[in-house]
């Protein structure tokens, strides 16, 4: 993939400058940033989409230094202007800063799982881009059972749009469906505890809390 030829060697300085940051996120887009482009206006979205770019940064790269990576991309990041500092950055961050960290916590389990549903395709022949976009959304699958399935899988897709090259979501979408097929029951938006039903000795219910009235 040319594009990320041209990217490998701009990652692999130390710092590279604010221009080089915006230039960066809009080859990224495969277009350049317009000033009417939708806001990303809920953190999580933003999250995932920063948690991609970092992975993408960290491989392409292919530095071991995780906390210095990390310092220098949220830096950059402030200092592209892309994103307004406020509580929806904020929230981004911490949520892409979970996303990173249980990713890399969990890399050759989430690789393997790729490699299982891709069938045809080696990991390593996978677009960069794509690749990540999807370990994002296989953590989010396997580990978060307060987002939904579809709400992960249809947010790959959507940030694939953004990113990724015009078949990117087809791919994206077959392999994370066949991820989400082989979920252990239950283990997603599991319900809620049912409330305490046994009585004390004086007859007086519990409450939900297990506590009595």
């Amino acid at each position: 993939m040319d594009e990320e030829k041209d990217l490998s060697a701009v990652f692999q300085e130390e710092d590279f400058a604010e221009e080089e940051f915006r230039e960066i996120s809009e080859k990224f887009a495969g277009k350049k940033t317009s000033s009417t482009r939708e806001v990303v206006r809920h953190f999580k979205r933003l999250g995932r989409e920063l948690a991609m770019q970092f992975l993408y940064q960290y491989e392409i790269a292919g530095s071991d230094d995780l906390a210095e990576n990390l310092e220098n991309f949220w830096k950059q990041a402030e200092l592209s202007g892309k994103f307004v500092e406020g509580r929806i950055f904020r929230k981004g961050r911490s949520y892409a800063e979970k996303l990173i960290a249980g990713v890399l916590e969990k890399m050759d389990h989430i690789n393997a799982t790729l490699e299982k549903f891709s069938r045809q395709w080696d990991i390593t022949r996978m677009p960069v881009v794509d690749k990540n976009i999807m370990r994002v959304a296989i953590y989010e699958l396997e580990n978060c059972p307060d987002i939904p399935a579809v709400v992960s899988i249809d947010e790959a897709i959507e940030i694939s749009k953004e990113f990724g090259s015009e078949r990117s979501g087809l791919f994206i979408n077959g392999i994370l469906n066949s991820v989400k097929s082989e979920l252990p029951p239950g283990s997603k938006n599991p319900p809620p505890p049912k409330p305490a039903r046994n009585s004390g000795k004086n007859g007086n219910k519990a409450n939900f809390y297990g506590e009595k009235k």
